[in-house]
Formats: C-alpha cells, structure tokens, sequence
C-alpha cells in the first residue's frame, strides 16, 4: 500500500503514545516477578505484542485491563524447547535472547524479514563467554540459545546497539552469581541503557556503577512486584514536533513525562537551537517557528531515533545542517542514513551522505515525490510529515507505522493532514 500526501497544516490538539521502549522493559521485568505487578498506560503496537507473547510463552500470565496489564511473573522456567518470534522488534529479540540464556533448554529465536537481518553477534558472544551455547545465521536471526548461565564477567562493545548490554542487565540478577560487563568500546544511545536501570530499579533491582558506561556489577537479586506507568513515547513525540514546526499553524502535543526519563527529549533544545520557540506547560507542547529554520550541527550518538524528525526539518532551514555520530542508525530496522539520503533528495535536497550522519544543504526549490519508506515505521512517518510541507507526495509502507504508533494517519488527518490511501 501507499498514502498520498498532500500540502497540509495542521491545528488542534493530539496526545502522544505511551513510551515504547519503557513498554517492552516493564512487561520483561514484571514477567520475571515471582508475584504480581500492574503496567500502566501501556503502548499496544506490533513491537510491543510480540514482546507480551514472548513473556506468555516463557511462562508469565499477563492479562488486559484497559490501557494496564496485569502481569503474574513467571515461577519456573520450563525444560523445553520453545520457538519465539519476536516480529519486527529488536528490543525484543535482544532481551529475550539474554533470558532464554538463563533457561536450562533450548530457545529457538527469530522474526520478520527485517529482523533476521539485523545484528546479534555481540551479545550472542556475551553469553556464550558466561557458558550459553549459541548458534545463529551468521551473527544473525535465527538464533539458538541453550542455557543455563552462572553468571560470571564479560566484555561487549557498545557502538552498535545498548540493547545488547540491557538484555545482559536484565537476565544479570537472576544468575547464581552475578554479572560484571565491560563495556569495551564506547558506548552509543546512553539514555537507553540509564532507563533501563531506571526500570529494573523500580522493581527493586540496583546496578552497581563502577566507571560509568564502562564498567557495571550486577549481584544475584529478586524483581520485586511493582506499579508503574508508562510516560509519553519523546521519539514519537519528536516527529509531532517536528511537524508541529513544519506544518503546524495552532498545534498542541499533549505529554506525559513522569519520571522517567527519556534521551529524546533533547528534541526540545535542538528545536530552540534551531530557532524555533518551544513551551512545555502543564504536559502541553507548543512550537513556534520562524519561516527558516537556522540550521546547525547536533550529534545524534544517544538519540539515533532523532535522526527521521531532525533531518526533515532540513526542508526548512536557511543553513546547513549536520547530523552526526549516528552510524547505529545504520543497524536499525533499515539504514536509515542511506535511505533518508537517497528519499529526501528526490524532494529537492542537496544532501551529502558521511558515514556516521550527514550534511543537508538549504533547498532551492522542492518538489513532490514518491517516497519508499522500506516499510521502516519511523520513516514512513517522517516522509508523511514532510510530504505535508512539500505535497504532491506518495508514501509506502503505511502498514508499517503500527510498529510504534498505530493510529499515526489518523491522529494527524484528525489535525489537519491530507493523507490518503491509496
């Protein structure tokens, strides 16, 4: 399928989803509960069933109670063989996996058509120098993981992915003894790693700081049964202000921030380094934009997901802008440096392509375009946003966006957007 887009402003009000990755952390940790804990606001989307259906299959009894999930935790784990199918989610896979390595049997891991393409090797080493036995396709899905693990010391790099190290944080406290990571190489996306000590804290779990993204001790620990609620999803978030600053005429993105906190949120102060007015009162976002945007440099190493909203927002700017130190966005659900390259250009902009980032250059003139999103959810909804600004666009992929943000299409048709199926 595919939406047409056309020339759009928007005006209104619209609340943003609840966090996904604070979604899948909840929902893992509260599954490895020996009791019962309540998950409020939950975020329903295709990466957040298949981490639900994973937790059932492992052995959690998770039930619905409006937007909350009652979740009982896990007893024992069984001694069987299981299959998981994560779908899209590399979140999910990635923390299933360290936890199937605490299983004393055999978890067959895999996914879609995007999934299977997407790196494990480091973690999967990880676990086998802490005694899992691991077998993959070549560093990717399908994977084999045989358990159990003691626990013990081992050493990752972080510049792919910090899924890796939280899907060892996760499964460190349920180990005989215990995990030490070293972290061996520098670590990118920080703010996802600090919420997911956030999280296993709020189930009463500590991790010990030994150096800072280097170095981390987990001693064995209970999870402790807990409420906790689910704040505003700030990468979704950034895609609304990011229209809010393109096409936005009166429009007002309701939040709820809570406490926990999210790296997205740097999404505030780029706005305002690039020119634009930014207010946050009382859970409500407001944008006022000049008619350029100024342009600027911003590295992007802890908030890859920024890199959709932010490189739109070239459309408008009067000065170059360059996003760097963003290489991981490469291993995401597609490569979105190049694909971000290749699909804004058709729109009219000069754009040079770095390895880590790239260079966008102020338009002369744009025009419309066919956009393939390569059914990425986050692409497809920056491609909307920015067919909203340009017109005469079509977008693939609109299935994709219920990944993260299901009712997207109709949020932003309900403000004022021109998006058609066609």
């Amino acid at each position: 399928m595919k939406c047409k887009v056309e020339q759009s402003k928007l005006s209104g009000t619209l609340s943003c989803p609840p966090n996904k990755s604070y979604t899948h952390r909840a929902i893992f940790l509260a599954s490895l509960v020996n009791g019962k804990s309540l998950v409020k606001n939950v975020l329903r989307s295709r990466d957040t069933n298949a981490t639900i259906e994973i937790c059932r299959q492992l052995g959690a009894e998770i039930t619905e109670a409006g937007s909350n999930l009652k979740v009982k935790g896990i007893s024992k784990f069984e001694k069987e063989e299981i299959t998981l199918d994560a779908s899209n989610s590399g979140t999910t896979i990635r923390i299933a996996s360290a936890i199937s390595a605490l299983r004393d049997a055999k978890t067959i891991l895999t996914g879609d058509e995007s999934l299977v393409k997407r790196p494990m090797k480091p973690l999967l080493d990880a676990l086998e120098s802490l005694g899992a036995k691991c077998k993959s396709n070549d560093g990717r899905p399908p994977l084999e993981v045989t358990g159990s693990i003691k626990g013990g010391e081992t050493s990752i790099p972080g510049n792919v992915s910090s899924q890796f190290i939280s899907a060892l944080f996760i499964a460190a406290p349920l180990t005989e003894n215990g995990i030490t990571i070293n972290i061996s190489s520098e670590l990118v996306s920080k703010p996802y790693l600090d919420a997911t000590i956030s999280t296993m804290k709020k189930f009463d779990v500590d991790v010990e700081v030994i150096a800072p993204y280097k170095k981390y001790h987990i001693i064995p620990q209970e999870y402790k049964h807990t409420t906790i609620t689910i704040p505003s999803d700030f990468s979704s978030v950034a895609l609304l202000l990011s229209a809010a600053a393109l096409v936005g005429e009166k429009l007002t993105v309701k939040v709820s921030i809570g406490e926990l906190a999210q790296g997205d949120e740097a999404i505030i102060d780029i706005l305002g380094k690039m020119g634009a007015d930014v207010s946050l009162n009382n859970n409500a976002i407001k944008v006022k934009c000049p008619e350029r945007l100024a342009g600027g440099r911003f590295d992007l190493s802890n908030t890859p997901d920024l890199l959709p909203p932010l490189a739109i927002l070239g459309l408008k700017c009067e000065a170059p802008l360059e996003l760097y130190n963003v290489k991981h966005a490469r291993f995401k659900e597609t490569d979105r440096i190049a694909i971000l390259v290749r699909e804004l250009k058709k729109l009219g902009l000069e754009i040079t392509e770095k390895e880590d980032g790239m260079i966008i250059n102020p338009p002369t003139t744009l025009k419309g375009a066919e956009l393939d999103s390569e059914e990425d959810h986050r692409l497809f909804m920056a491609f909307c946003i920015a067919g909203m600004y340009v017109g005469g666009c079509t977008v693939s992929d609109p299935e994709s966006v219920d990944v993260s943000y299901p009712s997207f299409v109709a949020d932003m048709n309900r403000v004022g957007a021109k998006i058609t199926t066609i």
